[in-house]
This record gives C-alpha cells, sequence and structure tokens, in this order.
C-alpha cells in the first residue's frame, strides 16, 4: 500500500478547518480533525465533515486516556473511522477502546512519545488489536527547538513496523522533510500547518502529495 496523506485540522473552529479542507481535498488521503478542533466544536466537527466527504477516512483525534469505552462510542457515533489514544492510557482503557471500534467497524490509534514507549507496551498494544501506531515530533518539542527526526526515531518507525503496525510520522513535515523517511516502512504522513496554514491549501497538498509518491512511489 503506498503511504497516505493525512491532513490535521487543529484549528480553534470548523470554518478555519473548512476552508484549507476543501481547497486541498483532491490531494487528502486520510482527515484528521485534532484536538484543538475538538476541544472547540466538539464532535459536531466530526459530524459536518463527515457529512461533507463520507467516503474519506476520519480520525477523532480526542487522546483518550481514560473514560476509552465511553468517549469511543460518542467519536464513532459522530462518524469518526478512528480514534486516537495516549500512549500513557492503561492497557484496561486501550483494550476498552478497541472492542468499541470493533462494534463501529473503526480502528485505533495510540500515540506516542519518548516518554511513552517500550517494546514490551507496544506488544501488548498489537495483542489487544490496536493497528496504528503514530510517531511524533510534538509542537512543544519543535517549538523548543528540537531536532525533526533522529535515527532513533527512524529506528523506532521500523521496529514498530517489524510488530505489524501501521506507522503515522507527525510533526511540522513538509515535502524537504520527506527523504528522511525513504528507508522506512511508513503507512502515513500527517501535514497540518504546512497545508492549513499556506497562502495557497491546495498547491501545498499536491507538493507534498507529489513528494511522497517520488519518494515511496504510487
Amino acid at each position: 500500500m503506498s503511504v497516505q496523506l493525512q491532513i490535521a485540522l487543529d484549528t480553534s473552529d470548523l470554518p478555519s478547518a473548512l476552508r484549507p479542507l476543501n481547497a486541498a481535498i483532491e490531494h487528502i488521503d486520510i482527515i484528521e480533525c485534532g484536538t484543538i478542533l475538538i476541544l472547540n466544536e466538539g464532535l459536531d466537527a466530526v459530524r459536518a465533515i463527515r457529512a461533507l466527504y463520507p467516503e474519506l477516512p476520519i480520525l477523532a483525534d480526542v487522546r483518550i486516556a481514560e473514560a476509552g469505552s465511553i468517549i469511543a462510542k460518542h467519536c464513532f457515533a459522530a462518524g469518526a473511522s478512528l480514534v486516537s489514544c495516549v500512549a500513557g492510557a492503561s492497557l484496561a482503557t486501550i483494550e476498552q477502546v478497541v472492542r468499541v471500534a470493533g462494534e463501529h467497524d473503526g480502528e485505533v490509534q495510540v500515540e506516542l512519545s519518548s516518554e511513552w514507549f517500550d517494546l514490551t507496551r507496544a506488544r501488548a498494544w498489537r495483542d489487544a488489536g490496536v493497528r496504528h501506531v503514530i510517531v511524533k515530533r510534538s509542537r512543544d518539542a519543535e517549538a523548543a527547538g528540537a531536532l525533526v527526526w533522529s535515527l532513533e526515531d527512524l529506528d523506532r518507525i521500523r521496529e514498530l513496523s517489524d510488530m505489524g503496525f501501521t506507522v503515522t510520522a507527525t510533526g511540522g513535515i513538509t515535502p524537504a522533510d520527506i527523504d528522511t523517511f525513504a528507508d522506512t516502512p511508513l503507512g502515513i504522513i500527517i501535514s497540518g500547518r504546512e497545508i492549513v496554514g499556506a497562502a495557497d491549501p491546495a498547491a501545498s497538498a499536491a507538493r507534498l502529495q507529489g513528494r511522497i509518491r517520488e519518494v515511496f512511489g504510487s
């Protein structure tokens, strides 16, 4: 399967999310209703985008830490295809979310950070039925001047893929960054500000998709 492009809509309101989304949509494979958008608009953001784009996968990036079954049920009922959990969630919470996802033909992503990762935990998630993990460079780390992607990050992507996960990379990714992942088994690349903050979101998304195809193939 080719690497997919996911747009992260982490704006403060729905209109400011829809403008770049509608402009760039022909180049988008997965839509993410980001944490900030959902905090401001609630799951109505998921409902509105599902009504506009019934065929595309939508991630509700709610970063579940507890109350897994309740939050997951609300997200899938609103039209989400995937929900996210934080890596620090208990295995019991992860299992609840996976169970609810199965009832709704949905999927679960666990969002990793350097503080919450070890192979034993990852194997437990995979055994519980988690299929997706996100390896990220956080917005806060970027603001602090952290390097975008270290060799350790790239090795982590390979290890997780070897376990059977679809691995997503996120964190300020631009077309110039995509070469960094050339020898890694990524499944999804997330772009937020590069598209949403662009003067021409369609052109920005097209550049990202073009570079993804050049590096990974169609």
